[in-house]
């Protein structure tokens, strides 16, 4: 059986492959008389053809390609990736030579949902751009804008001006009724081809894609789609969007028939937000948590089947310690509603507004009690020991949070003595983020020297300063990973 590990690393963005999306068993309304006629012949509510629907939403369908530049210091050592992946990220700008910023272009799918020129794709289409242009079915070009971004569900909203034209668009169902089995039509730009539309069935609902995506459970499509399909549209028979294509699980880069697509009410949810504000805000507890297993159930002396979410550690100075949860707590219920594991818990908190109170059911020393907790806004990245504030703030070097480490923390990366700062928070755009620091770290050295503040990683940054070093050498320890040393560039800081 293959493991969950091996099988994330067969998850390839739709950028480099594609996915697709769903669609109910009933015929469309446009279905042709022949259809009709032919029909006792095929499976019930199989139709014909899908040339009425294509025809009628192939209009609101988009090319995107987007340019910008790229660090090659975030791309993965050919070496580390398996010969299947190779070709892709040598074809994309994997690294070969020095360390420069390299061009980027991608190429990927998109939809109007409003004849003003709100488009929708996903993040990684256009993440890293400084220019976008979208092609239009006859082939007219536009420059768009990004109205918002949300990483954590790879949705992105561009707005493109047509003065006076008004754009054919499509209607990102809010309420779908898929079930596994119903009919979906993709269409979209694989291979940068263009206008291209495939059908399946709806092959599973609410499917996981491990910890890289929280809070998005996909609906799983085996309509073709491919390198390019990204962002494109997921139609059911009456042309409504039931998903966005967003990655396809395949071990040679190509489709074989298992692709994922980002629901449309989740999808819907999150436009809205970008509309709003050009953001999705999110609540945030404060705490590393870890999925109850029948092994930590019985440890704590529950039963075995028991389900919910052990705090591994409360983050200091985060909504889950003024709120009085504590390490080895295990919650159990958000709201009334069960928790069943961490993925559960991160899109419950994450759907509740910041600054709203939610209740909690935890567990502590054998007795359940209730802990009401005024949520904050969850930071830009998550980790999992904290979030990235928005701004740099007076706590923050390297665009990560610091504050100094307590016994537990050190306990927890095996540090011995007094030394450390815990880091307690990344931002993504840092170089902190670039060099793989997470938040739950703790930062041992800096400069050769032992560290226990800021002051004292700040004054390893002026001695390395004064000997016209160009970096500074910090100590990191990691649960489970052990300690490393990384080079953080003094002109990020």
């Amino acid at each position: 059986m293959m493991s969950p590990r091996a099988f994330r690393s067969l998850l390839i963005p739709a950028l480099l492959a594609g996915s697709v999306c769903l669609m109910p068993l009933e015929l469309a309304p446009q279905a042709s008389a022949q259809a009709s006629r032919n029909a006792a012949s095929m499976p019930p509510g199989t139709p014909m053809s899908f040339a009425d629907l294509i025809e009628r939403v192939s209009p609101a369908v988009v090319s995107i390609e987007a340019a910008g530049s790229v660090d090659p210091r975030g791309v993965p050592d050919m070496a580390d990736i398996p010969p299947q992946f190779r070709e892709f990220f040598e074809r994309f700008g994997g690294p070969s030579g020095p360390a420069q910023p390299q061009e980027r272009r991608s190429q990927g799918s998109g939809f109007f949902i409003s004849s003003d020129g709100l488009l929708v794709t996903n993040e990684h289409v256009i993440a890293g751009s400084s220019e976008i242009t979208v092609t239009l079915a006859d082939g007219s070009e536009f420059p768009a804008e990004v109205v918002g971004r949300d990483a954590a569900t790879d949705i992105a909203l561009l707005r493109v001006d047509g003065g006076e034209r008004e754009f054919a668009h499509v209607n990102l169902d809010r309420t779908p009724t898929i079930r596994v089995g119903d009919w979906v039509v993709a269409v979209g730009n694989p291979f940068g081809l263009g206008g291209t539309a495939t059908a399946g069935i709806v092959s599973a609902i609410g499917r996981p894609l491990g910890n890289t995506q929280l809070y998005t459970n996909f609906l799983q499509i085996d309509a073709p789609i491919n390198r390019g399909n990204s962002g494109g549209p997921a139609f059911d028979l009456n042309g409504n969007v039931v998903g966005v294509n967003s990655a396809i699980f395949s071990p040679t880069g190509g489709n074989v028939g298992i692709g994922f697509a980002i629901p449309s009410d989740l999808a819907a949810s999150v436009v809205d937000q970008l509309i709003e504000g050009g953001e999705v805000r999110r609540g945030y507890l404060g705490i590393a948590p870890q999925s109850l297993t029948p092994d930590l159930a019985e440890s704590l002396g529950l039963p075995r089947d028991r389900r919910g979410v052990l705090v591994a550690e409360v983050i200091a100075g985060t909504p889950a310690a003024e709120a009085g949860l504590q390490n080895g707590d295990v919650i159990i219920r958000i709201a009334g509603e069960t928790v069943n594991d961490q993925r559960d818990l991160f899109q419950r908190i994450g759907a509740v507004p910041p600054g709203e109170r939610v209740e909690l059911r935890v567990i502590r020393d054998g007795r359940e009690r209730n802990i009401r907790v005024r949520l904050a806004e969850r930071p830009a990245a998550d980790t999992a020991g904290g979030q990235s504030p928005a701004q740099p703030s007076a706590n923050e070097v390297f665009g990560m949070g610091v504050v100094p480490a307590d016994e537990a923390a050190r306990e927890r990366v095996g540090a011995t003595g007094n030394r450390g700062v815990l880091v307690n928070s990344v931002r993504p755009d840092s170089e902190a983020a670039r060099r793989d620091i997470r938040g739950g770290d703790v930062i041992l050295e800096a400069g050769g020297r032992d560290v226990s503040s800021i002051e004292d990683i700040r004054a390893a940054i002026a001695a390395a300063r004064e000997s016209n070093r160009n970096a500074v050498l910090v100590l990191v320890a990691r649960q489970q990973s052990g300690v490393r040393y990384v080079a953080l560039r003094l002109d990020a800081e």
